[in-house]
Order: C-alpha cells, then structure tokens, then sequence
C-alpha cells in the first residue's frame, strides 16, 4: 500500500529555512499533483502550495516569494522550500498527493500523512 512520508519540520528563527519533503513510499508511475497545506491551531487547514502533473504552481498569497514547491520524479518526492520565514507560518503541515499507479490508471489520492510541525520563533 502507497503512503505518505514527510519530513523535515523543526524549529527555526523568523528569517530562517526548512525544507520539507513528501515522498511517496511504494511502486507508482507518477504523481499527478502535489499539494502542501498547513493548520495553524485554531484555523482551518489551508493550501500552501500545488504542483502539476505538467509542472504548472500555485502559492497562496501568504507564501509567494518565500515558499518554493519542487519535485523529484525519480525519487516520487514533492518538497516544500521556505525561506524567510514568520512566525505566522507556524503550523502543522501536511502533503497531499494524487497519483497514477500505473500508465493508464486514473490519478487518485493518497491518504493524508501524519504532517511535520512547524514552528517559527525566536
């Protein structure tokens, strides 16, 4: 069974960098997309960043210019770099990947994995 493995939160200093990974563990032919949320407590899970099969990315207004998603086709791994960080970004984040198992298999998504805290202080 295809899980969910992320790495890389911690602790870091407003101004600092993490870089989180996501990779999917398990035999599959490609991920279709790639998606990075995060929940602050107290707040609703919000998309971050997504990545496209055809490489195409959106940043929520609060990231962009700071957070770069990427991915490793090889290594069936999405990352999430953050660079300038606030104490705002804060939160526990999660990926969500949607995947084809084989060449013609329909894209379906993985389930959520268990997230990496983040937290930003001084």
């Amino acid at each position: 069974q295809v899980q969910l493995v992320e790495s890389g939160g911690g602790l870091v200093q407003p101004g600092g960098s993490l870089r989180l990974s996501c990779a999917a563990s398990g035999s599959i032919f490609s991920i279709n997309i790639g998606d990075w949320y995060r929940q602050a407590p107290g707040k609703q899970r919000e998309l971050v960043a997504r990545m496209r099969a055809r490489g195409s990315t959106y940043y929520a207004d609060s990231v962009k210019g700071r957070f770069t998603i990427s991915r490793d086709n090889a290594k069936n791994t999405v990352y999430l770099q953050m660079n300038s960080l606030k104490p705002e970004d804060t939160a526990v984040y999660y990926c969500n990947l949607q995947v084809r198992d084989y060449y013609y298999s329909a894209p379906r998504p993985l389930n959520w994995g268990q997230g990496t805290q983040v937290t930003v202080s001084s």
